[in-house]
């Protein structure tokens, strides 16, 4: 397995990272992304990291939160190091009725992260990122929660998904301003089939040295 530094940080994530989107698939995409079980899950992860993958990457939105739920409790019956994983997730998703359980707003961030860690049964996340762009929260006050985050130490770095490369690069400069955390990855859909993310986002990613996640490098 190689390893490759994360963004522009010091931490270093297998170049193959496990995706769990196809645990339990509970109202999700009504199961036709997959549906596999704690048993199976598990037995995926545990093979996984015997390949030398030290990155997994899931999030709250997959299958309303059993996602996180499956990747804790197999990551504790393997009694897998904390250490020896980094663990990203992801909020954004619809996670309940309100008007405020979804988007990038400081308060469901925050209420997010809580119910998350609490999923995965740790006291901290590797990598947390803002899993779509949010068209109404200023850009300012999604990098100030995550910011705090980081300082609570609930957060150890910061990401993001599916983000145009204007607003990328806005959050770096707001972030450059403020002292605050920057986005050490970005996560987008990339494969044979669709290579969009070339002309638009790996020049300022590059220039960034933000970390480049490939999504359903598949695709499908």
């Amino acid at each position: 397995m190689k390893y490759n530094r994360l963004g522009n940080t010091g931490l270093y994530v297998s170049e193959i990272c496990l995706g769990t989107m196809t645990f339990s698939g509970k109202g999700f995409f009504d199961g036709k992304i997959g549906t596999l079980n704690q048993t199976e899950a598990t037995a995926l992860i545990q093979r996984s990291v015997e390949a030398g993958v030290n990155f997994i990457d899931t999030a709250d939105v997959y299958s309303s939160g059993e996602s996180e739920v499956m990747t804790g409790q197999a990551l504790k019956d393997l009694a897998i190091p904390r250490k020896d994983i980094v663990l990203a997730t992801k909020v954004f998703g619809r996670m309940g009725p309100g008007p405020n359980d979804m988007g990038a707003s400081r308060g469901h961030i925050m209420d997010a992260v809580s119910r998350s860690l609490e999923r995965l049964q740790t006291d901290h996340i590797d990598l947390y990122q803002i899993h779509q762009a949010d068209l109404v929260t200023p850009v300012e006050e999604i990098m100030r929660a995550l910011d705090d985050l980081v300082s609570q130490r609930m957060v150890r770095y910061i990401g993001c998904s599916n983000w145009e490369a204007w607003r990328l690069m806005k959050a770096q400069g707001i972030a450059d301003k403020r002292g605050w955390a920057r986005f050490e990855s970005l996560q987008a859909y990339y494969s044979i089939a669709g290579r969009d993310m070339d002309r638009e986002l790996v020049p300022p990613m590059a220039a960034q040295q933000i970390g480049c996640m490939a999504g359903s490098p598949l695709a499908g």
